[in-house]
């Protein structure tokens, strides 16, 4: 029996985080650049249903009946088995790897799910569709987030840019011109949860003012997804500006993301901003040209680490 792998892309927000959990749209693409592994293997002789992970990012090695049953890769797991006797798996080992930094922003966690359940399908015989690979990852994903938005999943899943508004279905983007995000990893870890609890005490204690902030962030959405739909992707720096503010108003910014910002513009960036829940993670910047001095300088003012991502052109089918 052979063995089976899959990847998955990391993902970054472009515009839109938390006005999104308050009817706003939001725009995400997927990160290339850096990835999640599952490689599915036979273990020759092993007993039906041992399925061994080997995760040495996270130090994990054993079986995956040993994990706590909310655990993520376990979970993964059984989102594929279903409800299939798992005693009747081929034993089996899932190695996992990913150089998609944790608590980061770029969606980590979901791209390790994806990676296992398209592997390990395929595996078992069966060859899942984007959007079946996209639904499994999505309850997961609801296992240690709660009430996830579906954002992760698809852009990950799908491997293609994302429009969002909730309550109606996901819309991929069609990118006319092709442009660079520089993503500068602050080192500090994202606490999203935290954030997202912190935001929405501000709104139910002041809710008038809070809703014209998500309003404006998804102003700046709607004119976002026409530039990169109108081929004028130069114009998005701005955009990236005004949403960094209105995040700093909602207290979710932090001193060192506010530094890797107003060094990514002080380089030449057309615009930055952090990217994901904030209290940590990423911030992005648009940028045209000089993309090893912006990541220098980004990195002189904390950075732990800088790279860049291309955003191709995409069409959508007629």
């Amino acid at each position: 029996m052979p063995a089976f792998s899959a990847t998955a892309p990391g993902k970054i927000i472009l515009f839109g985080e938390h006005a999104v959990v308050y009817g706003e749209p939001a725009l995400a693409v997927p990160v290339p650049t850096v990835q999640a592994r599952a490689v599915v293997s036979p273990i020759i002789d092993g007993d039906s249903g041992d399925i061994q992970i080997e995760a040495p990012d996270i130090s994990l090695s054993g079986a995956a009946a040993d994990l706590n049953p909310d655990h993520p890769l376990r979970a993964a797991v059984n989102a594929v088995i279903g409800e299939r006797d798992p005693g009747g798996v081929p034993a089996c080992k899932i190695n996992i790897s990913s150089t998609i930094p944790s608590a980061s922003g770029l969606g980590s966690g979901t791209a390790v799910s994806a990676a296992i359940i398209r592997a390990f399908s395929a595996f078992l015989g069966r060859r899942l569709t984007d959007e079946q690979v996209s639904q499994l990852t999505f309850e997961v994903e609801k296992i240690y987030h709660g009430t996830p938005s579906g954002i992760d999943n698809t852009v990950i899943a799908h491997h293609k840019p994302v429009y969002y508004l909730k309550g109606e279905p996901f819309s991929f983007l069609s990118i006319l011109k092709p442009f660079s995000i520089l993503i500068a990893d602050s080192g500090i870890p994202g606490h999203t949860g935290e954030a997202v609890h912190h935001v929405r005490q501000k709104w139910i204690n002041d809710p008038e003012r809070y809703d014209q902030i998500f309003k404006s962030i998804g102003e700046i959405s709607k004119n976002a997804m026409e530039l990169i739909q109108t081929g004028s992707p130069a114009m998005l720096g701005s955009l990236m500006d005004e949403n960094h503010s209105l995040l700093q108003s909602l207290e979710v910014s932090t001193p060192e993301l506010d530094n890797l910002v107003n060094a990514a513009r002080k380089a030449g960036a057309l615009g930055a901003k952090l990217s994901g829940g904030g209290l940590g993670g990423i911030i992005i910047a648009l940028i045209e040209e000089g993309e090893d001095q912006i990541a220098e300088e980004v990195t002189q003012a904390g950075a732990v680490h800088a790279m860049l991502s291309r955003v191709p052109s995409s069409q959508l089918p007629d």
